[in-house]
């Protein structure tokens, strides 16, 4: 996979700045977008793994399950390790029921085809977000955010995301904060670009983006 390089987000942060004063305001502000590209030291099962653990949790308690879980497993979060992991062990480590019946049927996916890793990096967004929408408990959020944060496609537009939605009401003063349908219009004029438009609107409004929780 190739990662998204410094020069093309320093790239998409001048084009944006140039498009629109108030994203140059925040730049200047907030610094640098980290939204980088591929990780290099997990696997995609791993890196989807991560983001069922941190799907509706805050930050650091998130971050704390995930160490159990990764405990858990012996420490290679693999499908191997997953399904050969007592359901009971897993849910000690403080996954729900609904979080550990995904990460299970996550591993199955990665086992059985349904998933094919070699193709992951080379799917359009709508197709990827598919074949993985089809594992339990993986919908759209969590398929845009492992598009953004782990494969680096610069141009996910995640409208259904609260604090993407907030802080592009918050940046360009909207009240009521744009529905998904409604910003999903509003996103086009970003374009290739409006992934790093969703990192800053979660610096709008003092988030925590999920790759960093």
């Amino acid at each position: 996979m190739k990662a998204t390089a410094t020069a093309e987000i320093a790239e998409a942060e001048g084009a944006l700045a140039a498009l629109d004063p108030v994203l140059a305001q925040l730049i200047a502000r907030a610094g640098p977008c980290t939204l980088g590209g591929p990780r290099r030291n997990t696997s995609a099962f791993a890196e989807l793994a991560r983001t069922i653990t941190f799907q509706q949790l805050a930050g650091r308690a998130a971050a704390t399950i995930h160490g159990r879980l990764v405990t858990a497993l012996g420490g290679r979060v693999t499908p191997a390790a997953v399904l050969a992991t007592p359901v009971e062990t897993i849910r000690a480590a403080g996954m729900s029921g609904a979080k550990t019946a995904s990460v299970i049927d996550l591993a199955n996916a990665f086992t059985d085809g349904r998933i094919k890793t070699r193709r992951l990096s080379t799917l359009p967004e709508d197709e990827l977000i598919e074949e993985l929408s089809s594992v339990r408990g993986i919908g759209r959020w969590t398929a845009e955010m492992f598009l953004m944060f782990y494969l680096g496609r610069l141009d996910v537009w995640p409208t259904g995301d609260l604090g993407v939605r907030n802080g592009y009401a918050r940046l360009w003063g909207l009240t009521p904060s744009p529905k998904p349908k409604e910003l999903e219009a509003m996103g086009d004029r970003f374009r290739p670009y409006r992934s790093v438009v969703a990192w800053y609107c979660w610096r709008a409004i003092d988030t925590v983006a999920p790759e960093a929780q």
